[in-house]
């Protein structure tokens, strides 16, 4: 008898341990993976809303997991969190991939820049050298020199940033010096056209 009882004790200890549905290690593991994936490929500057996509997914995904955890065992229900990881990781994937192509095309836009924003400081030369040079002229092609030397020294920072592999950063410097130097072009066409009428 005493041994029956200890059988029957035994199976309904080994069905509670069962039941108790463990949490989504491997799952999480494997999200967590991929973001790291997806951030070794730079997602996080080229394909910046994915990955923030995929990392709160993540976070979502944990806190549904600790939430699960706090319940009493027979409870605990992981289906939630593990669509959540699953995702997460889909996501991940996803931005690696997109910061992948969106690198090879910022690549792309700054090799046109540097190629053509030369040609732009050439031009701009050009056109000061035909600009009135009366008093207040003279003063304005100073500083427009100035303005235009700082525009060659910044751009030569551009050029490290790109051997670097740093190419939103020298994108974004490229942009903010090609506006500038069409800025200079505007302000001499403004003021030739005034010394013709």
């Amino acid at each position: 008898m005493k041994s029956l009882v200890n059988l029957v004790l035994l199976v309904v200890a080994l069905a509670f341990f069962a039941a108790c549905e463990k949490a989504p290690q491997q799952e999480v593991d494997a999200a967590k993976a991929a973001l790291e994936t997806a951030k070794a490929a730079e997602a996080e500057i080229y394909a910046g809303q994915d990955f923030n996509m995929a990392q709160d997914t993540l976070n979502m995904a944990v806190a549904e997991i600790e939430a699960q955890n706090a319940k009493f065992a027979l409870t605990r229900n992981y289906d939630q969190a593990k669509k959540l990881l699953a995702s997460a990781t889909g996501k991940a994937t996803t931005a690696q991939t997109m910061a992948t192509e969106n690198k090879a095309m910022v690549k792309a836009e700054v090799e046109n820049l540097l190629a053509t924003i030369n040609t732009d400081i050439e031009a701009t030369r050009t056109m000061m050298k035909k600009a009135p040079k009366g008093k207040e002229g003279k003063a304005a092609l100073q500083m427009m020199t100035q303005e235009l030397d700082a525009v060659v020294a910044s751009i030569a920072e551009a050029n490290n940033l790109y051997t670097a592999g740093k190419f939103m950063a020298a994108k974004d410097n490229l942009t903010a010096n090609k506006d500038k130097v069409m800025s200079l072009q505007n302000e001499l066409t403004t003021a030739m056209t005034k010394t013709r009428k």
